[in-house]
């Protein structure tokens, strides 16, 4: 694996490092078209070098990359205009997606590859985006205090049952601002912030911290349930850290449902930038991102969900890959973030 350069974007200029082979005059990798892509990524995954190495092995393609914030990239973008080098934009959350199509530095694809690949509630109705993974918001909880029906329903997490024995992290986290919003998209406002007010009255502490940190609290028994993304509690339970799979192995993942239609899913993604230099390279990665191998990929060593409901389950997340999705599109409680984030404050919730 190449070391990862994590170029900051400033109000500087930028520089492009290159990512992938070439031939030893510089020239293309035989069996590909050759050329480039600038890649704008808010993915700080190593585990993504080797699919974007593989990538340029096999088209000749070579991938200029940019690492930052989601939204620091996407104000990067927007001051570049219409000389914008970037080509495509990943990140992890629709609703940075959602973000980046509403600040007009994303342009729409038609793509019979990615239409096939990606399911229509993961994805942008206009083609502006796509995802590629999911991630669930589920919880790990200490099964000798709750039992699986006390957390079966995001409603629990807010029922007086749990009072002062929840851990999640804070409101401004965007996998938070995701799931509220869609209680909003579900329920409507009202309900939603009872369910946030609920939620903060449950809290064992002021939150702190990031997702593995709540699910540690657990396992020190500082509470008893903690909201978090699926692939932390595998890479924990699956991972070489002794220590991160002691604390999982007394607990267990459990699968909320939200109105008995399944848990809440994010996504990993991308969209095409508006001013793509090199648009068709741009769309062959993103249709690469997305095929089945690229998935299980991601399966595999970030330990996120396909998005294609065919992909099959590989080892460590196949163990919890046939878990009840909520179909509900991304893009509705995407939009829905900006009044997440108010009704979370008014909560109380920090």
């Amino acid at each position: 694996m190449t070391v990862r350069s994590k170029l900051l974007v400033l109000l500087g200029g930028i520089s492009l490092s290159a990512c992938g082979t070439s031939g030893n005059d510089g020239s293309p990798a035989a069996g590909g078209t050759g050329g480039e892509v600038n890649l704008y990524t808010a993915r700080h995954y190593d585990s993504d070098m080797a699919l974007y190495e593989r990538f340029t092995r096999e088209t000749g393609i070579r991938i200029n990359r940019i690492e930052g914030d989601a939204d620091q990239l996407i104000a990067r973008m927007r001051s570049e205009g219409e000389r914008s080098p970037a080509d495509l934009f990943i990140t992890a959350d629709a609703g940075a997606l959602w973000r980046a199509e509403q600040a007009g530095v994303l342009q729409p694809v038609q793509s019979a590859v990615l239409n096939e690949r990606v399911p229509v509630n993961l994805r942008d109705r206009d083609g502006d985006w796509h995802g590629f993974t999911r991630r669930a918001r589920v919880v790990a909880y200490n099964p000798e205090k709750v039992r699986p029906e006390d957390v079966d329903s995001y409603e629990d997490l807010a029922a007086p049952g749990l009072r002062g024995r929840l851990c999640v992290r804070s409101s401004d986290n965007i996998y938070n601002l995701s799931l509220v919003g869609a209680l909003i998209e579900a329920w409507g406002e009202q309900r939603a912030e009872q369910w946030a007010r609920g939620v903060v009255a449950n809290m064992a502490r002021q939150p702190e911290g990031g997702d593995r940190d709540q699910i540690r609290a657990v396992g020190a028994g500082i509470c008893d349930v903690a909201i978090t993304n699926s692939y932390y509690f595998i890479r924990m339970e699956s991972g070489e850290d002794e220590a991160d799979r002691a604390v999982v192995r007394p607990l267990r993942l459990g699968f909320p449902s939200l109105d008995g239609h399944g848990s809440h899913v994010n996504i990993s993604g991308g969209g095409i930038a508006a001013s793509a230099p090199n648009r068709e390279n741009a769309i062959r990665l993103l249709e690469f991102l997305a095929s089945s191998e690229a998935q299980q990929h991601f399966a595999r060593f970030n330990n996120e969900f396909p998005a294609g409901p065919d992909v099959p389950a590989v080892p460590p997340t196949d163990r919890y890959a046939q878990f009840a999705a909520h179909p509900m599109p991304v893009e509705a409680f995407a939009e829905h973030q900006p009044l997440a984030q108010a009704i979370m404050s008014r909560a109380g919730w920090r």
